[in-house]
């Protein structure tokens, strides 16, 4: 193009155009013309003409921009629909919002349609029903993350899980830095607490619940004492065992103090049988020898009263007392002799027949009265 127009680097023509460099002057002829770019120029015309047709203008050359009523009227609801689309917003049920003016705190938003003129105030919309977990301990955040230094000087390896969700949202926003690696910090922090302050026994087996609860609690109290905006659900006690490189010796201890425990309970229940069978034949004996010390001393008392009582009597009647005793004492003694006794003067011919069987009469008659 330059070349075309002959101007101070083309080449000038050849002499038709009034000589150029080679007339001698050096300078632009009287019939020279400026460089010009077409291309540009055309562009630049239809990007006018598109623009007044857009702007309610009539198209063709010659025509300026005319603004009509009508295009100003719908550019003016346009801007406003979009200003409109963007201060509504809506919240679901789970969900609450934070209004910024400015950059500052000026409202909460409930579930619903909200408005916020933009672009002075901003929404920031926070689920705060849906519940969001930490998973704590080995496999999980490191290798040995969940080594924990119980207080008998045993190492325990402990994984939880913390189920948390946020009752703040404005306080969540603007009070914490890092929210999540927040309660991962406190929760780890309470949890060594805890077990530090436990033996090793009860982490592993009958403790669990009460471990869960109180680091609940005591993971909220921190949480709280940050104005942290997040709320604890519930702790998840996963697992607390002995670090793996010492688990199979952990487990055969364990068996041993089992098997211990099974024969102390054994002996204990072997001991408790004899002891109390014993005692109970102690008291047997006891029982039996209180029996035979009252019935020896009442008997005793009688012989000394039925003693007393002859002894009043002889001392009234000496004589008769002597023969009531020495017959009282032949009938009992003769009573019990089998043997019959007759008098001499009753024997012979005309007295006792001698086959008359006394014995067996007698036996019989005792034996009919029984």
């Amino acid at each position: 193009m330059a070349g075309n127009s002959g101007g101070p680097w083309g080449s000038g023509g050849s002499g038709q155009g009034g000589g150029g460099n080679r007339g001698g002057g050096g300078g632009r002829g009287p019939g020279d013309e400026p460089p010009q770019i077409p291309e540009i120029d055309e562009l630049m015309r239809r990007g006018q003409e598109q623009l007044r047709v857009l702007m309610g203008g009539r198209g063709g050359r010659g025509g300026g921009p005319k603004f009509t009523r009508t295009g100003v009227a719908l550019a003016v609801l346009a801007a406003g629909v979009a200003w409109a689309w963007a201060s509504f917003y809506t919240v679901k049920p789970e969900e609450q919002s934070v209004e910024l003016f400015l950059g500052r705190y000026l409202d909460t938003g409930n579930p619903g349609l909200n408005f916020a003129p933009w672009p002075l105030v901003s929404a920031e919309v926070i689920p705060v029903t849906r519940e969001q977990t930490e998973d704590m301990g080995v496999g999980r955040a490191g290798v040995d993350a969940g080594l924990m230094l119980t207080g008998d000087e045993n190492i325990v390896d402990v994984d939880f899980q913390v189920v948390w969700n946020i009752n703040d949202p404005a306080k969540f926003l603007f009070n914490l830095r890092d929210p999540r690696q927040t309660i991962r910090a406190v929760s780890e922090s309470a949890m060594r607490e805890i077990i530090a302050q436990s033996e090793l026994a009860p982490i592993l087996n009958r403790d669990r619940g009460l471990i869960a609860s109180r680091l609940t609690d005591l993971i909220q109290q921190t949480l709280d004492s940050y104005d942290s905006g997040m709320n604890v659900v519930r702790v998840n006690f996963d697992k607390a065992d002995p670090p793996k490189e010492v688990i199979d010796s952990f487990r055969e201890v364990q068996a041993a103090e089992q098997e211990r425990d099974r024969l102390e309970k054994q002996a204990d229940a072997y001991a408790n049988r004899v002891v109390a069978g014993a005692r109970g034949e102690a008291a047997q004996i006891l029982e039996e020898a209180e029996g035979y010390r009252a019935r020896v001393v009442n008997e005793a008392e009688g012989e000394a009263s039925r003693f007393s009582a002859v002894l009043d009597e002889y001392a009234k009647a000496p004589e008769v007392t002597r023969k009531r005793l020495y017959l009282e004492t032949m009938e009992e003694v003769l009573g019990k002799v089998d043997m019959i006794m007759l008098d001499k003067d009753l024997t012979g011919p005309g007295g006792v027949v001698p086959y008359l069987p006394l014995n067996e009469l007698r036996r019989t008659d005792t034996g009919g009265r029984n």
